[in-house]
């Protein structure tokens, strides 16, 4: 039986008192009666103050980013052992910005997952296709080959480890909708993609999240879809009563 999670990804936002203020507000807001794991990624800078603000909840802590050596001469980078070392143990890797603003590539990602997953960190898995692959029908084939090369290597005991996190990049920010039978179409395709190089087993139990502006008027809609199985969340997570709606409509 795979897991419903609603994961907010808080990207660039919410300084020290800023994420006490919204933490507190979600303790205070979400439903306790909801059965899905509900994840928060905070900047690096307070994902330690956020551990600890969350000790006592079911609220679970990603980071947004981590580099894929054990150590060095990196200026500016976090390490898998540095996120562990304060109680981390979700990290997202792959997130659209990233691949854009940053270049990461899905051999470089290849490699930051091998060592999430060495030092026991569940991964959030992104990957989608933009506006350009979309128009020249190239979606299921730019999607496939993402998840092909990121993944396809590891053993099939490391997925236990990995959840999946479609953007349909071409629909966030850009006034393109994707509609829920768009979502479910792409959703259903990856997890046939796992299933044929997995098994039936690693496929049924992957939890596959969506990606694409969630808000609290479409989330019931989206999740109701039989391969959607929650969200990640960006602009509704920096607002408590949303991302609280969202969850609710799970």
């Amino acid at each position: 039986m795979r897991t419903k999670i609603v994961a907010g990804n808080w990207k660039m936002h919410k300084n020290a008192e800023e994420t006490e203020d919204l933490l507190n507000d979600l303790i205070d807001k979400l439903p306790n009666d909801v059965e899905a794991r509900v994840i928060v990624a905070p900047t690096f800078v307070n994902l330690s103050s956020a551990v600890e603000h969350l000790q006592f909840t079911n609220i679970g802590v990603a980071a947004q980013n981590m580099h894929q050596s054990e150590a060095g001469a990196f200026t500016g980078e976090i390490s898998a052992d540095m996120l562990k070392s304060i109680g981390v143990d979700i990290v997202i890797l792959g997130h659209s910005e990233r691949r854009a603003y940053f270049h990461e590539t899905d051999a470089l990602l290849a490699e930051k997952v091998n060592t999430a997953l060495k030092h026991d960190l569940e991964v959030i898995f992104c990957f989608g296709e933009e506006l350009k692959d979309r128009q020249s029908e190239q979606h299921f084939n730019i999607v496939e080959n993402q998840l092909k090369d990121g993944l396809f290597h590891l053993e099939t005991k490391a997925w236990e480890n990995i959840i999946l996190a479609y953007e349909p990049v071409w629909a966030i920010g850009t006034g393109e909708t994707a509609s829920p039978e768009q979502a479910q179409e792409m959703h259903e395709f990856i997890r046939q993609t796992v299933k044929t190089k997995f098994g039936v087993e690693v496929a049924e139990n992957v939890s596959i999240l969506y990606g694409g502006s969630v808000k609290p008027e479409n989330a019931k809609e989206i999740f109701g879809k039989p391969d959607v199985d929650g969200g990640l969340i960006g602009g509704a997570a920096l607002k408590a009563t949303d991302f609280s709606a969202i969850v609710a409509g799970i």
